[in-house]
């Protein structure tokens, strides 16, 4: 990290704690160090691992990322309350760069409909709050909730009296999404200006999408002055998302020719991280999301093919290997060698690390039996779906499913629960429908599926299905993939998937309240 550095641009991440707050995003614990471990191979600066004062499992999650990860700092989010505080400083306090990210809202809005604070009780409550994490860390960021809803003046001595009281990075939130690019540009030069000390601290902007603008805003800030952009793997988030990380980076490095600004992101590894972000949260990444989406690189207008095929330069400002995106060649082959596998994984920035790669392997010859090209795409999604695997109650053994135009769809089969062999046979109004009730009916379940999403992993009749699904028991979520060659199949590994999570959740969180982080 450039800390120092006017042209260096800090990433701070916010995938684990306001990404996992978009609908049907939550992750378990086991998902936010596979996440965690992967942004560290992105090179970010700050990873904001959660809020551990909202819940028992939050502190253990932030906990379990801040042993995991050595070179980001590590963030929990915190209100300006004593018991926020203490708790987000027990749960970073094994990290080897640990931190604390204090907020409260500043508009009047928030103040007077949400806090019922007078402007000096907010002011008061902030510098205090930042005082009392000073005496145990030394790094401090403070945000002013809703800052583009406050008014600037307010804001400046909000922001001095932080600084006095030991803040290093001041971050300015649009939090509504409300904000136009010249208007948060001006904020930002306004700020950094007028605020006693601004000169001396980090300046950083957090913006939301509900308008479509959290990428402009949040280069707008950039241009600005502002030195840190809080982000999200493929733009994940409450209601409309956050700034997408991979589009800010990008676009800071796209156009140095106008910024004149670096960070520190390995863009190499964006791709593999918005897939493995896409298949734990089971949120798939729309075709033309620019940078990581399936279409991003792709030409078929007849007048850009013959420009890309005579120079790329012509329609590409960026090539596709840059952010990790392979040519979808074939790389490994049935009579492939372990070796070569771990080599393939190797050279696409794949760390080995939480991945069991006895299970990882049995699982590409399997595929490689069954296919006849296997591409980078597919060794990703079986790399992804080890790292998170929880330990399997479920386990499908057989499936047996029959439909046609005059008969019942229905679906027979046999799983493994707690080592014992149970059969099941249902019937559906379709064959994955017939499948979820003979799965229903053997594993006793009451779960209610709320999103079923399925897609090819790569191009042909042969490619494998993705199937992410989103089941729901009670307030508690849980997402489940599965990838197969037979889409039934992988329909059924995504739903077992989901259920396995779910009884890992119980026990764990259960485990938790009972011994203590």
């Amino acid at each position: 990290m450039q800390a120092n550095d006017p042209n260096y641009v800090q990433i701070f991440d916010t995938t684990l704690r306001d990404g996992e707050q978009s609908p049907g995003a939550s992750m378990n614990v086991e998902e936010k160090i596979a996440i965690a471990r992967q942004l560290e191979q992105l090179n970010v600066d700050v990873i904001e691992a959660g809020f551990a004062a909202s819940s028992e499992g939050d502190f253990v999650s932030v906990r379990r990322v801040s042993e995991a990860v050595a070179t980001p700092i590590v963030l929990s989010l915190a209100r300006t309350k004593e018991a926020d505080i203490e708790r987000a400083i027990r749960a970073v306090e094994r990290a080897k760069r640990p931190g604390i990210h204090i907020f409260i809202a500043t508009s009047d809005i928030h103040l007077q409909h949400k806090l019922m604070m007078s402007r000096q009780e907010v002011i008061d409550a902030a510098a205090w709050a930042v005082g009392l994490a000073g005496k145990h860390l030394d790094y401090i960021e403070f945000s002013a909730e809703d800052a583009s809803r406050s008014d600037p003046e307010y804001l400046v001595s909000v922001f001095a009296e932080v600084i006095r009281a030991g803040a290093v990075t001041l971050n300015v939130p649009d939090t509504t999404g409300y904000a136009l690019p010249h208007q948060t540009s001006a904020l930002f030069r306004y700020l950094i200006g007028a605020t006693p000390g601004g000169h001396g601290v980090r300046w950083s902007a957090h913006c939301h999408n509900d308008l479509g603008m959290a990428v402009a805003n949040s280069l707008a800030a950039v241009e600005a002055g502002a030195r840190q952009v809080e982000c999200t793997v493929n733009g994940l988030g409450e209601r409309a998302g956050n700034a997408a990380m991979d589009e800010i980076v990008m676009a800071l490095r796209t156009r140095r020719d106008f910024f004149g600004l670096e960070t520190g992101i390995v863009t190499e590894q964006i791709y593999a991280a918005s897939r493995l972000v896409s298949q734990i949260t089971g949120i798939p990444i729309p075709i033309n999301k620019p940078i990581v989406g399936e279409n991003a690189f792709a030409h078929e207008a007849g007048i850009h093919q013959d420009g890309v095929l005579k120079n790329k330069i012509t329609y590409e400002i960026m090539r596709p290997e840059t952010v990790g995106v392979g040519s979808n060649r074939l790389v490994l082959g049935k009579h492939s060698g372990r070796h070569a596998f771990v080599d393939r994984l190797k050279e696409l920035g794949i760390a080995a690390q939480g991945i069991d790669m006895n299970k990882a392997f049995a699982r590409f010859k399997t595929l490689a039996d069954k296919k006849k090209s296997v591409y980078d795409e597919d060794l990703m999604a079986i790399v992804a779906e080890e790292a998170v695997r929880v330990p399997d109650r479920f386990e499908l053994t057989a499936l047996s499913v029959t439909s046609s135009t005059d008969v019942q769809p229905s679906a027979s089969l046999r799983l493994r629960i707690d080592g014992v062999e149970r059969a099941a046979q249902a019937t559906g109004d379709g064959i994955v429908d017939a499948c979820y009730h003979a799965i229903a009916a053997a594993t006793g379940t009451r779960c209610k599926l709320e999103r079923y999403a399925v897609k090819a992993i790569t191009s042909g009749t042969d490619a494998q299905g993705e199937v992410s699904c989103l089941v729901r028991d009670g307030s508690l979520t849980s997402t489940g993939q599965g990838a197969h060659t037979d889409i039934i199949v992988a329909s059924a590994l995504a739903f077992l998937n989901a259920l396995n999570k779910l009884e890992y959740r119980r026990r764990y969180e259960d485990r938790a309240r009972v011994t203590g982080p």
